[in-house]
């Protein structure tokens, strides 16, 4: 698959690429970078659901693409949805007796294809879901996992993920893991699930409209790169020094030439030569004396050059740095109990469940089992059916939408709404800390990236009055590239109070410093030993 001198704005004349250039061969590449660096659209110019303003895409064969966003409608039928419906009803037709030709070749060769895709169906885990069902009856894992199975049944040269795994759950994800790692074709994933990303052949770096290649897993990509950036960093100090000399060499050089002058304008003032020679004197150390003004800021410039590619070359990871400590929760310290508690869709959590102190829970569950449901009853947006559900600190909640915020007014207005009684020049201060500096922090919400979203509302909450002293973060990383998923990392190690997580990305879990397991599933809830859980350890339930 190629992408030749590909060129592509949006219509408001906002440039994504400019003949840009790609060609990747068969096996698993990771296609990665920061928020907004044009990912997803490149996928899209190559699944055809984009049409470039120039160049093209070639392809050995057809294109199967999985969208971040799918949308399915409600209406198709499983086996529609598999491609398979039409070569049902002309098998059904020839069992029943109609022999027609029309059918026959709506078959083709593909006398198994009912059996194929059930048993693909169950590879994927969705063995108990009907050929006749709807995709209304379906949750968005299950729809995004049928899209997938669609895919698979059909084959094509080039398969294209953009962020599978964001609405699976823990045991879906290791379904769709198991499909990538048995692809033998071409496959490009768009992820910032470390655990797929670990699945692949090679990483391709997508940053300022150029990929650059990295050979093996994403573990390798971060080896490299750490090696890379060490060399950048190195060649930064040499270059700073190499200016520091230029620099001096030129002031020197002027020093230089304002003692020739003093010397030349004595030697006229005493006439010790014929006026004729000195004057020719005179002006040979003019054009001397400009060769070598010359000379010194060429120099200067050029080692000032270099400087500005050695830096270049140096990334520019920012991480969130701040300190939090209204947040604090004393060991010990009642933060939350549930008692015998029946929550809203009829879910239950029978018996009774506590949290203290500063810890750190991750609430772990199958897509449905009610953990969003759960947070937004203790966060106090929902009400419980019976039971006892209470908070006995002031709560932040993170929910999944990232609704938090007023699209309509500024970073400093919104968190202003959280800390009314901040100063704007001290929000602005702590915004800083969140990376949104200057005149970054007056954008207004509605502008922001998926993971701009997540960091501002998270800011908010963190810096509202009064502080939370139980945070509770609702599948956090779904909007997130690898470096933002880096950064509220950084956030929640300065977070002093106590931490509820509901997710399916066990290495953004792993990295939190998880105090305790809990699952929730149609029993109620349980501790659990992380290394049961896909993706937990060497035990996978």
């Amino acid at each position: 698959m190629t992408c030749s001198s590909l060129s592509f704005a949006w219509p408001d004349g906002s440039e994504v690429f400019d003949s840009f250039q790609l060609s990747v061969g068969p096996g698993r590449t990771g296609l990665i970078g920061l928020n907004g660096c044009g990912k997803s659209t490149l996928l899209r110019l190559i699944a055809g659901e984009l049409t470039p303003s120039s160049g093209r895409v070639a392809t050995a064969g057809d294109i199967g693409y999985l969208p971040q966003n799918l949308v399915l409608d409600t209406t198709l039928r499983v086996d529609e949805v598999l491609g398979v419906a039409a070569k049902r009803a002309a098998l059904s037709a020839i069992e029943a007796g109609d022999v027609r030709e029309e059918h026959f070749a709506t078959v083709g060769d593909d006398w198994d294809v009912e059996e194929r895709a059930r048993a693909l169906l169950g590879q994927l885990g969705l063995g108990g879901t009907g050929l006749d069902r709807t995709t209304g009856e379906l949750s968005g894992g299950e729809c995004v996992l049928l899209r997938l199975a669609a895919l698979l049944l059909a084959r094509p040269a080039v398969l294209l993920l953009d962020e599978p795994t964001n609405n699976l759950d823990l045991y879906a994800r290791r379904r769709l893991y198991d499909a990538v790692d048995a692809w033998t074709g071409v496959l490009v994933t768009v992820s910032h699930d470390r655990e797929l990303l670990e699945r692949v052949d090679r990483i391709a770096d997508l940053r300022d409209g150029e990929v650059t290649w990295y050979g093996g897993s994403l573990s390798a990509y971060e080896e490299a790169l750490a090696v890379e950036q060490e060399a950048a960093e190195r060649m930064v100090r040499v270059a700073e020094a190499d200016v520091r000399r230029q620099r001096r060499e030129l002031a020197d050089a002027h020093v230089t030439l304002a003692r020739r002058r003093r010397y030349g304008q004595k030697m006229w003032d005493t006439k010790h030569e014929p006026k004729a020679v000195m004057g020719q004197r005179r002006r040979t150390a003019q054009e001397s004396a400009g060769r070598y003004r010359i000379m010194h800021t060429e120099r200067l410039a050029d080692a000032e050059e270099r400087l500005g590619e050695a830096v270049d070359a140096v990334r520019d990871d920012e991480a969130i740095r701040i300190e939090l400590p209204h947040t604090k929760v004393h060991p010990g310290s009642e933060v939350l109990l549930l008692r015998d508690v029946r929550l809203a869709h009829g879910i239950r959590v029978p018996g009774e469940w506590d949290l203290r102190g500063p810890e750190r829970i991750a609430l772990v569950g199958r897509n449905g089992a009610g953990k969003t449901t759960l947070l937004r009853t203790l966060a106090g947006e929902l009400a419980p059916a019976s039971g006892e559900a209470d908070t006995r600190v002031p709560v932040g909640f993170l929910p999944q939408r990232l609704d938090v915020l007023d699209d309509g007014l500024s970073l400093v207005e919104n968190v202003a709404r959280f800390a009314p009684g901040a100063t704007a020049n001290g929000i602005r201060a702590r915004l800083a800390h969140f990376l949104f500096k200057g005149t970054r922090a007056d954008r207004a919400a509605g502008t922001l990236s998926g993971g701009e979203r997540l960091r501002a509302t998270l800011a908010a909450l963190l810096l509202a009055e009064p502080a939370p002293r139980l945070l509770m973060l609702d599948e956090p990383t779904n909007s997130l590239d690898l470096s933002g998923v880096g950064r509220l990392t950084s956030a929640l190690d300065a977070y002093e109070g106590a931490l509820v997580v509901a997710s399916h990305d066990m290495p953004f879990l792993m990295s939190l410093g998880i105090t305790r397991w809990l699952l929730l599933d149609e029993e109620g809830l349980r501790v659990v030993d992380p290394g049961l859980l896909p993706g937990g350890g060497s035990a996978e339930a």
